[in-house]
């Protein structure tokens, strides 16, 4: 075959390469979530998913967009945070919604319980993300409150950052606050797993899902040279997952102490 030939041919396949990585980049990182999602809308329970996970994908990906308006960087990695955010917004809202009929359902059944015909129901408290009660962050009884936080934090943020755009130091430091804080995402898992000497209630695929999809989103960085902060907290993200596999290994091969029957949230991180 003539090297013309040859080429016509791997031009057409080299582009379907690129776009099913960056289609694979785009959409990977939510993967994960599609399951929980059913699992959670199926049995109406939402107490193995945590909503701080909802808040720091939040955060994270509303910086990297900030980021991109300083130092263009490659659009599927734009377009795969705005997928993430619309994500976790739809989980936040599922996990309210379930959260707050559970709720209100327990206390109709400690009335029906209850001895005292005069005992009244009580609707679950209303929190209000303008509470400003820590004890009650982002444990919110609607989930416009939510959205409300998200805007005002997206608001604030994106203010402060047209103000410093011009600034190089500050436009580097708030990529790396991006990557760097959706890099922290399995840290409590892991010091969780490690002050429990246990891994029980962890999904082990899920594990092993997001350590692939980290892999991959990291080698992407790093082929298609995308600013330096990606590359190095993608690497952090690799290490933590990694290490979290570890200790699926020695707890289960070497249980350091027999495991309490208090149930384990899932994992923080995808779970």
């Amino acid at each position: 075959m003539e090297p013309g030939g040859l080429e016509w041919l791997l031009v057409p396949m080299q582009q379907l390469v690129s776009w099913g990585a960056a289609g694979a980049m785009v959409f990977g990182g939510v993967v994960p979530y599609i399951p929980q999602y059913r699992d959670i809308r199926r049995t109406q329970n939402a107490e193995g998913f945590s909503t701080y996970v909802c808040l720091v994908l939040l955060v994270a990906n509303i910086l990297r967009i900030l980021f991109w308006f300083g130092r263009r960087f490659e659009s599927p990695l734009l377009w795969q945070s705005i997928i993430m955010i619309i994500t976790m917004l739809l989980m936040l809202k599922l996990c309210t919604e379930i959260r707050v009929s559970n709720e209100l359902n327990m206390k109709r059944r400690s009335f029906a319980a209850a001895d005292s015909k005069d005992e009244e129901i009580k609707a679950p408290p209303k929190r209000s993300y303008l509470d400003f009660d820590l004890n009650y962050f982002w444990h919110w009884s609607k989930f416009t409150d939510y959205v409300q936080c998200v805007l005002t934090f997206t608001g604030v943020t994106g203010y402060i950052t047209y103000l410093w755009l011009d600034s190089s130091l500050f436009v580097e430091m708030l990529g790396f606050l991006a990557v760097f804080t959706e890099a922290m995402l399995g840290v409590p898992q892991l010091y969780r797993n490690y002050q429990n000497r246990s891994t029980e209630g962890m999904s082990i695929k899920m594990v092993l899902m997001w350590t692939s999809g980290d892999t991959f989103k990291t080698v992407y960085f790093i082929l298609n040279q995308a600013p330096f902060q990606f590359s190095l907290c993608g690497l952090l993200q690799v290490f933590v997952d990694i290490a979290i596999l570890l200790q699926v290994y020695l707890y289960s091969h070497y249980p350091q102490k027999p495991v309490s029957h208090t149930a384990h949230p899932a994992s923080t991180k995808a779970l």
